[in-house]
């Protein structure tokens, strides 16, 4: 397709691109799951790993972008990780978010694309690539699975909640902080999940599979097409005070305005009581 200026593009045109970039990068990573036993393993830090299917994944979204958006910065762990992603329009993608699952034939991993025009996300795709789930959100206009609108929970009761939650794994020195947090989200709901893709958790806080999400470390790649995910469908998404999320690196609160409300009392009451120790 022909190359559309950036000041002409809507957001259904960026949405329509980002999704060509995620099928794109999804057959990739698809293609690679036969070899999975026989690729190289980078090690970038502790226990977070890329491989030659991330990279060959990034390359198909940094080229669909290069070709119908080219006055677009694309952003990524991957990519250009120190990109500003509040001047311009902006791709925030993630070629393959749960590296490790797909490693270990873990089936939660996906693709994740959002793009930001001057600071404000306006469309996003995560393609659950094991599953063949995708989910999208347009700003203003819902978000959706598999063409379905989709909507938070309606849940209000804690005890009966699911929370999803990722491990702070790249960073041991938060783990104490973690493990209180944890504690108390443990004793007052039904049951915690860790999944290992941040992307897919916030997707389904967006469904209402999850009723609340949090997470202590988390990069943009991580949560930008998730944030936009769960705001359209209704539900709430700050950092761990409550304030509005900006797309730097971070912790994140996300769920249905009840559940959202209780998960972030409760881990800033564990931080409280962590610091009394």
């Amino acid at each position: 397709m022909q190359a559309i200026p950036v000041t002409e593009t809507t957001d259904a045109e960026l949405l329509d691109i980002s999704l060509e970039a995620a099928h794109r990068a999804a057959t990739v990573i698809r293609d690679a799951t036969a070899q999975r036993g026989s690729l190289v393993w980078e090690t970038k830090g502790r226990s977070d790993f890329v491989s030659e299917v991330d990279k060959s994944s990034e390359k198909e979204i940094a080229a669909v972008f290069a070709r119908r958006l080219p006055e677009a910065i694309v952003m990524g762990e991957e990519l250009t990780p120190t990109a500003i992603w509040n001047k311009g329009v902006v791709v925030i993608a993630d070629p393959l978010d749960g590296t490790t699952n797909f490693l270990h034939g873990y089936p939660e991993y996906a693709v994740s694309i959002a793009v930001a025009r001057d600071g404000v996300l306006c469309a996003g795709v995560v393609h659950n690539v094991a599953r063949g789930e995708e989910f999208t959100a347009v700003k203003d206009g819902g978000a959706f699975l598999d063409g379905k609108r989709i909507r938070v929970s309606n849940l209000r009761e804690p005890g009966r909640a699911l929370i999803g939650t990722g491990f702070p794994f790249k960073h041991i020195d938060k783990v104490p902080q973690y493990q209180e947090q944890f504690s108390l989200v443990m004793r007052g709901t039904a049951g915690i999940r860790r999944a290992g893709s941040a992307a897919l958790d916030l997707s389904n806080v967006a469904c209402g599979r999850f009723d609340a999400f949090w997470e202590l470390d988390l990069a943009p790649w991580d949560i930008a097409a998730g944030i936009l995910m769960v705001q359209e469908a209704g539900g709430i998404v700050t950092d761990l005070d409550g304030n509005a999320p900006e797309l730097r690196p971070g912790g994140f609160v996300a769920g249905n305005p009840a559940m959202h409300a209780w998960l972030l009392q409760t881990t800033r009451r564990a931080n409280m009581n962590k610091g009394n120790t």
